[in-house]
């Protein structure tokens, strides 16, 4: 049986939303786990967070950045079904009252988790805080799928200023810390921002949460691609986390492996999905 696509979306020039039927999935899935699906049978497992899990179907937000995302978003439709979809997969983030609760982030896979924690945050009764950083105002994502509508505080950026506040959301945590506004501090998106939030935070003794997406291949702990080192620990973000107190996390070494891991793969994957796009006359 395959998963029916019940929903698709474009965010931006390069992001997108789909919606899939999957009610095994949406029951069990909490904050900070996420799911793997593969388009057909011969296809990669692909890794994704997740934006919203109810009524029996998963939201997910997609950049078409490698050949599978890129696949998806030019030959599938609604209605048409996914080869495999599975999950949850990882550890949850705790759900309780920590006070105040900020999520920020700034890459597609953070945009998603934004919104997906800080609604259980608020519903548990937190006063929550979402930053939401984006390139300029052509990328910004349509006001139904920002996190607005689960913070009780808000801030949109871009870093050309295009739109909301110039600048990153770095900024906008050094002012929330001034002014002693925040408990705690997940966060999700590009590792090299991550790596300076845990930075920033550390001197203050401020919990700070954070999605380390490492290129998984199998997503269950069997590969070992996405091994980090915690703690001087090697832990393994999809069994592991992918959420890992940001404090411990050896930032360098993330960074410089998941830059060298498949990407001369990954590169001619693509090139050659594109000429095949071309040749259809679709782009």
């Amino acid at each position: 049986m395959g998963y029916r696509i019940t929903a698709k979306e474009d965010l931006s020039p390069i992001d997108y939303f789909v919606e899939v039927e999957a009610p095994h999935v949406a029951r069990a899935w909490k904050p900070g786990q996420f799911v793997v699906f593969i388009l057909h049978e011969r296809g990669e497992r692909v890794p994704m967070s997740v934006y919203k899990a109810e009524n029996g179907r998963v939201g997910m937000f997609i950049r078409k950045l490698g050949k599978t995302s890129m696949q998806l978003y030019y030959e599938y439709k609604p209605g048409d079904e996914l080869w495999s979809f599975v999950g949850p997969l990882g550890k949850p983030i705790k759900i309780k009252n920590y006070g105040s609760v900020a999520f920020v982030s700034d890459a597609v896979c953070g945009q998603a988790e934004n919104y997906a924690t800080l609604k259980a945050m608020r519903e548990a009764g937190n006063y929550t805080i979402s930053v939401q950083t984006f390139e300029d105002r052509e990328r910004v994502y349509p006001e139904k799928f920002l996190a607005r509508e689960v913070a009780d505080e808000y801030y949109l950026t871009t870093l050309d200023g295009s739109v909301g506040l110039k600048g990153h959301y770095l900024d906008v945590v050094k002012e929330l810390i001034e002014k002693d506004k925040v408990d705690v501090i997940f966060a999700g998106g590009k590792l090299g921002s991550l790596a300076k939030l845990a930075e920033l935070t550390r001197p203050y003794g401020i919990p700070t949460y954070a999605t380390v997406r490492q290129i998984m291949v199998d997503g269950t702990g069997m590969c070992g691609s996405c091994r980090v080192l915690y703690d001087s620990e090697v832990k393994f973000a999809c069994r592991d986390g992918p959420v890992f107190d940001a404090h411990k996390i050896d930032w360098e070494d993330a960074i410089r492996r998941n830059a060298e891991r498949f990407a001369e793969q990954e590169r001619l994957a693509k090139e050659r999905y594109l000429e095949y796009l071309r040749a259809k006359g679709v782009i």
